[in-house]
């Protein structure tokens, strides 16, 4: 049977197709084989191994089948993190009443809806106040209920400090009036006020063990500088720092994390990203949330001014769980494969569709980390990174082409 260009054509393109394809695994340095698959869909929770060697967007991560033909297969997943999902509904509601005796001024609101609440921020026209309010609430305005006294907001503006803290949190309670009572020797100017109902379905956090920590006090910068290191790059999205401290106090901080690192003449060299930026003080709890970020090394830096350094207690150091929701249609050994410094992220159909994935998942054992032979790669890389080898197919296929058009010249 005599050879068509046609068909030369077809068989080039389909060997470079093939050599393509052949190692797909194999662009992966390691791999983890996924068991118990008994369902279309599972999840696959990341163990903390994984991500000191993946991409900080995780876009290297890919879920690959091996049939007993030895056919490689794709699961396509979705990727969630199990943070804290938060939901405010508003209330609506009036201001019925401000008036004031010789205990302070009162703000009351009437609520016509039957639903209850947990949460009222206000804003007010003062720039530093420190009052203490309470809160009750009455269904007739003559029987009242205390819900929460002695509730402190602040707030402080100067050239050093921007720092304000009014918003009330407190049991869900349900009245159809709310009192706020605001010791204050001023009126206080109420400009605005809100009053929502705040659910918290909380997610599930991973608690990093540190395998170092050391504290010192930069005295030129008039900072507290405390050097955390952990186990291994992990996910971070959380960190807790307790003050054994008693007295009332107002720090700004701010929590970095290393990027990267190179020696020079004089030394080592550390260069730094910034987490977040906030306010340690004596009021809040003393939690700094963020962006999901894969670190080992952190530091976080507490600006004194001209006070004393802060009694450091414990700090914990915590991160979301991360996981796959993936699908399985064909019956194969599935593997886990992550670690490709040019891996993209993934595009999956089922992303369109999230909404018809099951909500309970059972959850995929998953094996121990082997690493990936590169079998093979000697033979199909060249293709693409050996320039002798591209340099052998152009003319390889300048040849061809010019063979056939001798031929179809001499033909006519």
């Amino acid at each position: 049977m005599k050879m068509t260009f046609k068909s030369y054509s077809w068989l080039l393109l389909l060997f470079l197709l093939c050599s393509n394809s052949f190692g797909q695994i194999n662009q992966y340095n390691y791999k983890r084989e996924l068991n118990g698959i008994s369902e279309q869909w599972h999840k696959v929770v990341l163990p903390n191994e994984v991500f000191g060697k993946v991409s900080q967007n995780l876009s290297d991560i890919r879920i690959y089948g091996i049939k007993e033909n030895n056919d490689t297969i794709e699961a396509p997943y979705l990727f969630r993190l199990t943070n804290d999902k938060v939901s405010n509904k508003d209330i609506a509601f009036k201001v019925i009443n401000d008036s004031w005796n010789d205990k302070g001024y009162y703000f009351t609101f009437e609520i016509p809806s039957t639903e209850p609440i947990n949460q009222i921020k206000l804003d007010f026209g003062q720039e530093n106040f420190d009052w203490r309010l309470k809160v009750e609430g009455s269904q007739n305005q003559k029987e009242w209920f205390t819900i929460t006294e002695n509730y402190r907001i602040l707030s402080i503006k100067n050239k050093i400090t921007d720092f304000q803290f009014t918003k009330l949190t407190f049991p869900r309670s349900k009245y159809r009036f709310f009192r706020l009572l605001i010791d204050s020797k001023e009126k206080p100017d109420l400009k605005v006020a809100s009053i929502s109902q705040q659910e918290i379905s909380k997610g599930f956090l991973r608690n990093y063990p540190i395998r170092n920590i050391n504290t010192k006090e930069n005295k030129q910068s008039k900072q507290t500088e405390i050097d955390i290191e952990l186990q291994s790059p992990v996910p971070v999205s959380k960190i807790k720092i307790d003050i054994l401290d008693t007295f009332d106090y107002y720090r700004p901080v701010t929590i970095k994390y290393l990027t990267d690192s190179f020696k020079t003449e004089k030394g080592w060299k550390y260069r730094y990203n910034t987490l977040t930026s906030g306010t340690l003080n004596s009021i809040e709890k003393k939690y700094f949330k963020f962006n999901s970020t894969t670190l080992q090394k952190l530091k976080i830096q507490i600006h004194n001014h001209d006070n004393q350094a802060l009694d450091i207690g414990s700090i914990n150091v915590n991160g979301y769980t991360h996981e796959l929701v993936a699908r399985f249609t064909e019956p194969a050994t599935y593997f886990l494969t992550y670690g490709n410094n040019k891996g993209v992220k993934a595009q999956y159909d089922i992303a369109q569709f999230a909404d018809k994935i099951p909500k309970k998942l059972t959850a995929i054992e998953i094996g121990n980390e082997m690493t990936i032979e590169k079998e093979g790669i000697s033979v199909t890389e060249p293709l693409f990174k050996n320039k002798n080898w591209l340099w052998a197919i152009m003319i390889f296929i300048i040849l061809l082409l010019g063979w056939f058009s001798l031929k179809m010249m001499r033909k006519s």
